[in-house]
């Protein structure tokens, strides 16, 4: 079920607090395959980077980057790559102050932006490049300019996809940036769980007579979540695997936590099921939803706070 009677704030820190949490519960068994780890059902320490219980990794960084750019020059993209490759140079924005973990898609873009200073064309449109990189950092789009929502879905399709292009420029994960943000800026106006998941969602159809999804993200939108189970459902870096098991495991899910913990237990790439599923349930189930202890224990609480206060406050319109 979905939460009702929720202030627009309320689903803002949640839905930013939710990528967070959702990460720091996948960090220690990132790249452990399913079944391989004791289930998850808290912040752990350990993992391949030997993190803190409750520490998150390069899906938050990147996110607040994104954030940061949003609330200090508005809409663009340059200024948002130069704030990437400050976290992957410098480790700004980190939980530790060091980059420890970087996608080599990602890399490679940023890279290619060093040299030529130009985010629209620094990233592969390669279908082999369709990580889930844009997917796990995405939810301050939709909160900055949720209020396009729903009378301007083309300005908010446009932004979520231009997000996208510093690092993940492929078919699938631009359409992958573009549904996401249509169904994260649903559920922060209040909207039921279960109409906007439904196949024949009338702001779906909007969405898709801007511009088509891509084939395999189309199929994840009209359903293929709900049809599938694991070990169909994969928690992998593939943009579209990951989407669809971020939806699998938010779409019956009673509560902000068991949504949580079903993404981050498929492992693998657990960190990022973890930070998209939660960005959806936090904007489903707001702040309130989340449980105290993974509230008040996910690293840098206050900080993500009063992040997405900013971003909510802001009056952005493209």
């Amino acid at each position: 079920m979905t939460s009702t009677n929720l202030t627009s704030g309320e689903r803002h820190c949640g839905c930013l607090l939710g990528l967070a949490i959702g990460d720091a519960l996948g960090a220690a068994v990132e790249f452990s395959p399913p079944g391989s780890f004791k289930p998850v059902t808290g912040f752990r320490d350990g993992g391949p980077h030997g993190l803190k219980p409750g520490e998150w990794t390069d899906d938050t960084s990147m996110a607040l980057a994104l954030a940061d750019s949003i609330v200090t020059v508005g809409w663009d993209l340059n200024d948002q790559a130069r704030r990437y490759v400050d976290w992957w140079k410098r480790g700004k924005y980190s939980v530790n102050g060091v980059c420890f973990d970087i996608g080599i898609t990602t890399r490679d873009a940023l890279g290619a932006f060093v040299r030529t200073g130009d985010a629209r064309s620094s990233a592969s449109s390669h279908e082999r490049s369709s990580g889930n990189g844009s997917i796990m950092r995405l939810a301050p789009v939709p909160i900055a300019f949720g209020n396009l929502y729903p009378a301007r879905i083309e300005e908010l399709s446009r932004l979520a996809a231009e997000s996208s292009l510093p690092t993940h420029a492929s078919a699938q994960c631009l359409s992958a940036c573009r549904y996401m943000a249509l169904v994260l800026a649903a559920l922060m106006a209040g909207e039921s769980r279960d109409e906007i998941l439904a196949p024949n969602w009338s702001a779906l159809d909007a969405l898709r007579k801007v511009e088509p999804l891509h084939p395999a993200i189309d199929e994840v939108a009209s359903g293929s979540f709900r049809r599938r189970k694991p070990p169909e459902i994969r928690g992998s870096g593939y943009v579209v695997h990951s989407l669809e098991a971020a939806m699998w495991a938010f779409h019956n899910a009673v509560d902000f936590s068991e949504a949580v913990l079903r993404a981050v237990n498929l492992g693998d790439d657990a960190d990022t099921t973890g930070a998209v599923c939660g960005q959806l349930a936090g904007a489903c189930w707001g702040v309130d939803g989340v449980p105290d202890q993974w509230r008040i224990g996910v690293a840098q609480c206050d900080m993500l706070t009063a992040c997405a206060d900013e971003l909510g406050s802001q009056s952005c319109d493209g």
